[in-house]
């Protein structure tokens, strides 16, 4: 028998990695996107080959004046941009991006949607805008449950903390919809142990050339960078799991100033990656190790855009499109598919047990 599919919008979509989990049955399926929405052209080109759905550049405010007819779905899933939310952004305050979750509700509304999904930086449930978002999604007749996930319980070779906020229309939900873990960093009865960087990664041979490639995946992707000489000599001094520290007590003469007066924090700053953890989080300038703990376990070079897309989760016939830049930014903007995938099948499962389940 074939398994019923639920209409999917995915809003700030980039390159899909939400999408991926909750329409590959690799990770939990039982949806078809039918409409993507960002600004970020690379990221729709990436959308627009993994998926047969229509794709939407364009800001998404202009999008919902300018089309009156938004098509049927069952469920919107999405993160209206975070950068507002992350303490990464030290003008918080006066960011606009906060205020698009406010849109994001109106195509919940306008599509019918009888569930969303939306996900951001775990800093949204301590704002004032969470306290709005409450409000809206009660005063649209939806009951609401959220936490904070942390990828690698999923499936996920990293560590990668979010919020998840599943919201469904009252009546339809009778069972628990948050997802349960399948792996944990203590194994124990019924959970596997996290996954390493190791199980992700170890596989792949030294990359070739500092370009994206025109061969088959996973090497299209498996470039490596052309160090200055001071950057390698700062790599070779990095032990096994050490920092940026380890480079000072090692090689103080070509360790930068700034960081020889800083004294503490930025324990990741120059790092290696271990081994037999998973990595840390995967952001979006993973190639330059001077921005967290990118350095290769063993290897003296940071990490390549395959690598980090294997730890991201993505499998490696997922079509990237764009620059290396572009693909950097939408490896490290994702949503981890593994995650996604462990929400879509909760979701689904609400779905298909709800008197409300006709798929639209």
């Amino acid at each position: 028998m074939q398994q019923k599919k639920y209409r999917l919008i995915d809003l700030f979509s980039g390159a899909g990695g939400m999408t991926l989990g909750f329409t590959d049955h690799r990770f939990g399926g039982g949806f078809e996107c039918v409409l993507s929405v960002d600004n970020n052209a690379a990221a729709m080109a990436t959308h627009e080959a993994a998926y047969a759905a229509p794709c939407v550049v364009g800001n998404i405010e202009e999008w919902i004046k300018t089309n009156p007819v938004i098509p049927a779905a069952d469920v919107v899933i999405g993160g209206p941009p975070c950068q507002g939310f992350s303490l990464l952004n030290k003008n918080r305050e006066g960011d606009g991006r906060r205020a698009l979750w406010e849109p994001y509700m109106d195509v919940v509304n306008l599509c019918g949607a009888k569930m969303f999904v939306m996900e951001n930086v775990t800093e949204l449930l301590r704002s004032d805008e969470f306290s709005d978002i409450v409000k809206r999604a009660t005063d649209m007749g939806f009951e609401l449950i959220y936490d904070i996930f942390n990828a690698a319980d999923y499936g996920t070779p990293q560590t990668r903390k979010r919020a998840i906020i599943i919201g469904w229309k009252k009546g339809l939900v009778t069972d628990p919809v948050l997802p349960i873990p399948t792996h944990a960093k203590e194994p124990r009865q019924g959970l596997l142990p996290w996954r390493t960087v190791k199980e992700a990664i170890a596989d792949l041979p030294d990359p070739v050339g500092t370009e994206i490639r025109d061969c088959d995946p996973p090497f299209n992707l498996h470039f490596g960078r052309k160090p200055t000489e001071i950057s390698l000599a700062r790599y070779k001094v990095v032990p096994p799991g050490g920092n940026r520290f380890d480079l000072q007590r090692n090689a103080p003469e070509i360790t930068p100033a700034c960081w020889i007066k800083k004294t503490s924090g930025g324990t990741d700053l120059f790092g290696r990656l271990w081994w037999d953890r998973p990595s840390v989080t995967i952001r979006t300038e993973f190639f330059k190790p001077e921005k967290g703990r990118y350095l290769h376990p063993e290897k003296h070079r940071p990490i390549t855009h395959r690598e980090a897309a294997r730890l991201m989760g993505f499998p490696d016939d997922f079509p990237f499109k764009g620059s290396k830049t572009e693909i950097a930014r939408q490896i490290g903007n994702a949503v981890p598919p593994p995650l996604a995938g462990a929400i879509a099948s909760s979701v689904y499962r609400a779905l298909e047990k709800s008197s409300l389940n006709q798929a639209v």
